[in-house]
């Protein structure tokens, strides 16, 4: 796997990580390192490009929790308790202002809906849409 970082200015400074290949129980570490290190570096807003990743695993997605989790720490201008992204996750009315992907292959996109993480991160077919939906938050 290769990962390819650039930061896009629409609204906010978004910065994407481009993967390169599968994210499965090889290579998630890698992939989740790269990632939370962004985050400690001051990334608000992360946009994961997976045009040319083929498959994401559950260890994939267990790995973007984590990120989901620690990009939603970080927002201390916009705290929400657990209990109310929960509830608004169950709603409907919650997507993460934080994390987003695009470009998800087939299957990738299926592992995704069946698994619920639709509920609180949003997808796009593309990168311009979504760095277009990035807003600053607060």
């Amino acid at each position: 796997m290769d990962i390819q970082v650039s930061t896009v200015h629409g609204r906010v400074p978004v910065t994407v990580l481009h993967v390169e290949g599968n994210v499965d129980s090889q290579t998630y570490q890698q992939f989740q390192q790269k990632a939370e290190e962004l985050i400690d570096g001051g990334t608000q807003y992360l946009l994961i490009d997976l045009s040319r990743s083929p498959f994401f695993s559950s260890a994939g997605l267990r790995s973007l929790h984590q990120i989901f989790n620690k990009l939603r720490a970080k927002d201390t201008k916009n705290p929400i308790s657990e209990q109310d992204v929960r509830r608004g996750i169950n709603a409907g009315t919650y997507k993460s202002p934080h994390l987003k992907l695009s470009n998800l292959s087939k299957e990738t996109r299926t592992a995704f809906e069946l698994s619920g993480f639709d509920m609180f991160i949003e997808t796009f077919k593309d990168q311009k849409s979504a760095i277009d939906s990035f807003e600053a938050a607060g």
